[in-house]
């Protein structure tokens, strides 16, 4: 048996924080509306769909190359792999749903700066300050 635990905080941020955050917040947004939009490109075209790998490389380490997208190295690449990983998560929720899995679900959408439910997670090894 395998038990996970999951904690949750309530944080206080200060001004300098509450920046950090806000950047992360929307640099894990912007990877994640990116990685959707593909997906949504290569299936509208009928190619395959893009796997994680190729989505991380393409949207998180080469996009940091590009002057229009160089602010995504501000942020922690452990923040920007987890949004990754949530919209992997988002897909296969929905097609099991389609499979009878679970109970059916919408397809992914994409997230919005106006919506205050805005969340990033961080692991173990994640670049914080």
């Amino acid at each position: 048996m395998i038990v996970q635990l999951r904690y949750s905080f309530r944080l206080y941020p200060s001004v300098g924080q509450r920046v950090a955050l806000a950047r992360a917040f929307g640099c894990a947004r912007v990877v994640y509306n990116d990685a959707l939009s593909t997906r949504e490109t290569a299936r509208a075209a009928g190619l395959p769909f893009p796997k994680s790998g190729d989505l991380s490389k393409m949207l998180i380490t080469e996009a940091k190359w590009t002057p229009e997208r160089a602010w995504l190295a501000e942020v922690s690449a452990v923040v920007l792999q987890q949004s990754l990983r949530d919209l992997d998560t988002a897909y296969r929720n929905f097609f099991d749903g389609l499979k009878g899995k679970r109970p059916r679900m919408g397809p992914p959408r994409y997230k919005s700066k106006r919506d205050s439910r805005q969340a990033v997670r961080f692991t173990a090894n994640a670049r914080w300050s």
